[in-house]
């Protein structure tokens, strides 16, 4: 038996995958959890074979997660479920070794194919997200600057945008101009959609 902890923090969608799971007669999800905040106290507790993590809204989250529970618990190993996760991120995911990805627009027995894969020591990459990752151009904007293009992408005024990442409001304003000089945008608006659209946002 397979045994997984369940990491989602919208109830509908943690019954849903949990359902999903409990129709396989060797998987058994042993315990959930609402968010990051415990999970590897959780997993250390409860020593499942596989994590399996919701990283949509938190992406550097999850990885982090991922990164300590291998650290501490290097037998349970991580399949990140993702919705709209940018390019970027997929490689990064990638690059760290993570043991799986799949998505969630994908069928619905991929899920537990990816759980048996990654249990049995495998890489599954749900072809779709390897695609993405592939084939979708490198994002020129540093860490920094992304997370500064995230809140002016919604609607955060610059002085909040510097009072939150413990910057001045000139150096704001110098990311921003350096994302409008690197995307050739016209302006900040510009800057959000040809992000947008290149999924490095």
């Amino acid at each position: 038996m397979i045994r997984v902890l369940l990491v989602e923090e919208t109830d509908l969608l943690r019954g849903a995958l949990a359902a999903l799971l409990a129709r396989e007669d060797d998987i058994e999800v042993v315990t959930e959890s609402l968010g990051n905040g415990r999970v590897v106290t959780r997993a250390l507790s409860y020593r499942p074979d596989v994590l399996v993590i919701d990283s949509d809204g938190c992406e550097d989250r999850a990885l982090g997660t991922s990164l300590k529970l291998a650290a501490q618990l290097p037998e349970c190993r991580t399949l990140l479920v993702a919705g709209s996760a940018p390019p970027d991120y997929l490689r990064q995911a990638i690059a760290l070794r993570v043991a799986g990805i799949v998505g969630k627009s994908g069928p619905c027995d991929r899920l537990a194919q990816g759980v048996r894969a990654v249990a049995a020591g495998e890489r599954f990459i749900a072809p779709e997200l390897a695609l993405s990752a592939l084939c979708s151009a490198q994002s020129p904007l540093t860490p920094r600057e992304r997370e500064v293009l995230r809140l002016a992408a919604d609607g955060t005024p610059t002085r909040e945008i510097a009072d939150r990442l413990a910057l001045s409001v000139g150096t704001v304003r110098n990311h921003l101009n350096a994302v409008s000089r690197k995307t050739g945008a016209r302006n900040r608006i510009d800057a959000i959609r040809i992000a947008r659209e290149s999924g490095w946002l």
